[in-house]
């Protein structure tokens, strides 16, 4: 990111689980351990997978970013719903943007944005962090269908002039794009005073007031943990000012530069991810997910499954459904046409959910014919070990579980029931060591130790 001076501010104050149909349930999915861990690989703290290649993205400078920009691809290639474009616009430079086609209303445009390129080595604020965010949104929004067309873009060259967000910016005016607003995020993990400060830079500007308004609506409608600074006019820096200069409503969200607590790393080899605050990052994902779900328009399709002992059933009611068999690469199960699918054998099944002109796929779904007594630890899984914050719990089957994490010397910090067949259990409160998670079930007991770290 470049930035200028600031001149004013105003300030206000596997059963894996299918992706519900609220906001709110939406919010919820934002995974920690999933942002952790594309900000490591991106940037070259931790080994990665690229094209079948095992690699380290140490470096994302002009002429050395092309293994970056395919990392990107790879990610976005592997959701649902997206078309790509690797766009190049000179000799280096690649742009890599993930178009998710409005069901309803198509023209309208609405683009979440970062820029992935660099000055120096790791730079994991600058911007793996906004890169990651875009990435995670689109993870979970992906799995949606929406009235209005969302793009999920990665501009290459921003260090360098905006020369990747300006040349889009420059083709979408000229090719008439009814592009409704950007939301752009760069240096958004930093938060060195632990206020949970941040920005939103604006200028009156085509709509960019109406998208300002809206993050603040968002802000104050599902209670993040983060105070914000309104910072008009706002810096034009970063790729959002492509788009002001081409007539289109943008906004900027970021750490605070307006009260000075930006990394200090900025631009160095020093910006690395042990510097970085995750509580803080993960709110600020949340918020600009939670504004991109309102301004697309969620399309009212639920894509849960219920399960029991015998069957799966779609939640979604008056649909036409198709049931797929997601160890054979989701081939459809002839015949399995109804809203309910009983297995014939053990394995993972999804649905595919046709309602209107919306398609959505579920997430696929363990099933397993285990006796009701069957409880041990072949029938659970739980990961990641270590765990940062996320521990998620797979079941094979939905009787009641109950859940007990004790401490090494047998104090039981907390107990609750598991009623699902995946839960996420949130460990961030809890100190850093090592812990029992014991699973009750029908009188028998599992236990795991795991490392919290």
């Amino acid at each position: 990111m470049n930035r200028l001076t600031i001149t004013f501010c105003c300030c206000f104050l596997f059963a894996i689980p299918t992706f519900s149909q609220t906001i709110t349930d939406l919010i919820a999915e934002v995974n920690q351990d999933s942002l952790v861990k594309v900000i490591r690989e991106f940037s070259g703290e931790d080994v990665t997978v690229v094209d079948g290649n095992t690699v380290t993205i140490l470096n994302r400078q002009e002429n050395n970013n092309d293994v970056a920009a395919d990392y990107i691809k790879q990610k976005l290639s592997a959701l649902n719903n997206l078309t790509i474009n690797d766009q190049s616009f000179n000799t280096n430079g690649r742009n890599i943007i993930a178009t998710q086609l409005g069901k309803t209303n198509p023209n309208n445009i609405y683009i979440i944005c970062a820029h992935y390129d660099t000055v120096a080595d790791y730079c994991a604020d600058d911007n793996a962090s906004g890169t990651a965010a875009v990435l995670e949104i689109a993870r979970i929004l992906s799995t949606q269908c929406f009235d209005n067309t969302i793009i999920y873009a990665l501009w290459d060259e921003e260090e360098n002039g905006l020369n990747g967000s300006g040349f889009y910016a420059t083709a979408a005016a000229g090719n008439g794009d009814n592009i409704l607003g950007v939301i752009n995020l760069d240096m958004m993990a930093y938060d060195g005073d632990n206020d949970d400060d941040f920005d939103i830079d604006v200028r009156n500007i085509a709509g960019s007031l109406v998208l300002k308004d809206g993050l603040l609506s968002a802000l104050s409608t599902y209670g993040f943990n983060l105070n914000v600074n309104v910072v008009d006019p706002g810096t034009t820096a970063s790729d959002h000012g492509s788009f002001w200069n081409n007539g289109f409503p943008a906004v900027l969200v970021g750490e605070s530069w307006f009260n000075g607590d930006q990394t200090p790393n900025y631009h160095t080899a020093a910006d690395r991810f042990s510097t970085l605050d995750m509580p803080y990052y993960k709110e600020m994902t949340k918020l600009v997910l939670a504004y991109m779900v309102t301004i697309g328009s969620l399309v009212n399709v639920d894509n849960t499954v219920s399960t029991t002992s015998t069957t799966l059933t779609a939640n979604q009611t008056g649909a036409a459904y198709q049931w797929l068999d997601c160890d054979n690469g989701n081939a459809a199960i002839p015949s399995e046409t109804n809203q309910s699918f009983v297995p014939a054998s053990n394995g993972n099944y999804a649905v595919q959910i046709t309602s209107g002109t919306c398609i959505e796929i579920s997430n696929c779904v363990s099933f397993n014919l285990l006796n009701t007594l069957e409880f041990n630890k072949k029938s659970v899984q739980v990961y990641p070990n270590p765990v940062s914050s996320i521990l998620n719990i797979d079941l094979q089957n939905a009787n009641l579980t109950v859940l007990k994490i004790v401490t090494l010397d047998g104090k039981e910090l907390l107990s609750q029931s598991l009623e699902k067949l995946h839960n996420e259990i949130n460990l961030s409160q809890f100190s850093n060591g090592v812990y029992f998670v014991n699973l009750e079930n029908g009188g028998n007991t599992v236990s795991f130790k795991i490392v919290k770290e």
